[in-house]
């Protein structure tokens, strides 16, 4: 072969290595613990799958308190038997809501690590949609994406690490919710003791699903606040001939129109900030209040109206994010027009997961374990890309990741999916997770 060939294939070689040295940076390889691990979920997959198909039968809608305590008691039991010390939490009976538990493993060893999942799921006992059905490596179900997956993969990943002789002195609590998908109020006490375990831990790892899109694994290192807000609008009443006049004004309809039309174009803008009006009631009677999701109006096109009710949502990917949205609406609404009066309230909902440094790293160690695993590097999902979660809760207290569940689809719908070939390796990843911070 000619000579400069020879030299030219070498250096393709040469830089072939490099790059495929480059792409494997910081990539730990499996030590014999973790291929026991590995192996070991492997081995009892099929477990599992019948473990989630015992929770997912179970109907545990969020006001199904009864129900919910069932789904906790299967898990109390394969906590008890992980020698975890269990324990309920209840909530006040006002709230109608089931309890939450909770777990610990006492030790000394490594990162104090709380995981979280939840019991609850959108579907109450009315619902249709009751069946835990699998076909091949699909199953579909109440709650199999969201999140009864996530909860299975918690004690299937704990049982890999008793099974590799890890699991005893590591430093563990783990909290399953009974209200994550319509918490109870005031949040202050339905989330009173995730809080403290949140300043307990060094490190939260939440087991939502996982996300698997467009080719590509993510993980999840923030989350966007969600909280609620309520504008009031009141006019003169009158004849529609004197509208705009000094007497009656521009009424209430109007000015309303006019403050949401100035959140759109003065407000709307910044990174990660969105707000959504859900609700709108107008008229001369209105049937509603900010305590209410559906209601009633009535009014004539002679009349000018002298009310309006609109219920909205509002995300933000930090709590000064938050502060200065709300500073900017209020802004808007104090600026009336002629005869009219407005008033703008905030509801209280779920914090914001911002983005960190110390989240950046446990992302790190995921998509290493991802790569050690055969695997792709997995990038910093867009936190627009997915909801509110409890999670966000401890999230300024300790450093966080979220989506360490399986891959699913369609949650909250009659369609919510599970690929169970994603179970078994979100098992893996969660146990390799947790044994190299726990060492």
């Amino acid at each position: 072969m000619n000579p400069i060939k020879i030299a030219l294939l070498s250096l393709m070689l040469v830089l072939v290595t490099l790059l495929a040295n480059t792409a494997n940076a910081g990539v730990e390889e499996l030590d014999p613990t973790e291929r026991a691990m590995v192996a070991w979920s492997e081995a009892h997959s099929e477990e599992a799958i019948e473990l989630l198909e015992s929770l997912v039968n179970i109907n545990s809608g969020t006001l199904n308190a009864k129900g919910v305590r069932k789904v906790g008691d299967i898990l109390r039991k394969e906590l008890d038997s992980l020698e975890f010390e269990t324990r309920w939490v209840e909530l006040p009976k006002a709230m109608q809501r089931g309890a939450h538990l909770f777990a610990s493993h006492q030790g000394k060893r490594g990162k104090k690590l709380l995981l979280i999942g939840h019991l609850d799921t959108v579907f109450e006992p009315e619902d249709a949609f009751q069946e835990f059905v699998r076909d091949g490596s699909t199953a579909t179900g109440p709650g199999v994406e969201d999140m009864k997956s996530g909860d299975v993969i918690i004690i299937y990943a704990l049982k890999a690490l008793q099974h590799a002789g890890v699991l005893d002195g590591t430093q563990i609590r783990v909290v399953y919710t009974g209200d994550e998908e319509e918490p109870g109020r005031p949040l202050a006490v339905s989330r009173k003791e995730l809080i403290e375990a949140g300043k307990w831990a060094d490190i939260t790892l939440g087991f939502e699903s996982g996300i698997d899109l467009d080719g590509q694994e993510w993980a999840t290192i923030s989350r966007r606040s969600s909280s609620g807000w309520c504008l009031e609008v009141t006019g003169k009443q009158a004849h529609s001939s004197g509208i705009f006049g000094a007497e009656t004004g521009a009424g209430a309809i109007f000015e309303t129109a006019r403050i949401l039309g100035s959140f759109y174009t003065e407000v709307r803008g910044e990174e990660y900030l969105t707000f959504n009006a859900g609700t709108i009631l107008g008229g001369t009677e209105v049937d509603g209040d900010c305590e209410q999701a559906s209601g009633g109006a009535f009014g004539k096109t002679n009349v000018v109206p002298n009310r309006v009710v609109v219920r909205g949502g509002i995300r933000t990917i930090s709590d000064a994010q938050l502060q200065r949205a709300q500073v900017a609406m209020r802004g808007v609404v104090a600026q009336h027009l002629p005869v009219t009066d407005a008033t703008l309230s905030f509801t209280e909902g779920y914090p914001a997961m911002a983005p960190s440094e110390g989240n950046r790293e446990l992302r790190n160690m995921l998509s290493s374990i991802n790569q050690s695993l055969g695997r792709e590097a997995m990038p910093i999902l867009d936190p627009s890309r997915r909801g509110a979660a409890d999670i966000s809760f401890v999230a300024a207290y300790s450093d966080s990741l979220a989506g360490m569940g399986a891959y699913g689809d369609g949650g909250h719908t009659p369609q919510e999916s599970l690929d169970l070939d994603s179970l078994p390796l979100a098992i893996q990843r969660a146990a390799i997770m947790i044994y190299r911070l726990s060492r």
